[in-house]
């Protein structure tokens, strides 16, 4: 039997939930994920924990923050004055943008509050310092 490892391609279903149990993602209403082990596709708590597992296997379990989306850094919430922006471009709470990050990738930014003149960002990823508690099924191994 085929077993999930360094290099094989895996089609699982998976749901995440927080601590207090508001699900935050979930491939059950949907296509299931496909992924490559050991290409940096998932975050390392998931890939470590699918490592190992056969066809038909479920798992479920705990990812610390650190093998999940990191620290949550207060630095990386930052105020920028509008006038960095076209006069027409209309800011909301809660808006995700896209933005050019230093290293040449494409970062994200949550918009937290927009006054008259300037608005906050929060460039953390939104399940940042968050203990992510998962369920999966190895649903195929390739």
């Amino acid at each position: 039997m085929a077993v999930a490892d360094f290099g094989r391609t895996v089609k699982v279903h998976y749901t995440v939930k927080l601590e207090d149990g508001t699900v935050v993602d979930n491939t059950r209403n949907h296509e299931p994920f496909i992924f490559t082990v050991g290409t940096g596709q998932v975050i390392p708590g998931f890939e470590t924990e699918v490592i190992g597992m056969s066809l038909g296997e479920k798992k479920s379990f705990k990812v610390p923050v650190e093998d999940a989306y990191g620290e949550y850094y207060k630095e990386l919430v930052t105020e920028v004055d509008k006038k960095e922006f076209p006069d027409d471009f209309q800011f909301e709470a809660g808006q995700h943008l896209e933005f050019p990050g230093t290293d040449g990738q494409v970062g994200l930014a949550t918009v937290l509050k927009v006054t008259d003149t300037t608005v906050i960002f929060d460039r953390n990823h939104p399940l940042a310092g968050k203990e992510l508690f998962m369920d999966i099924e190895i649903l195929e191994v390739i």
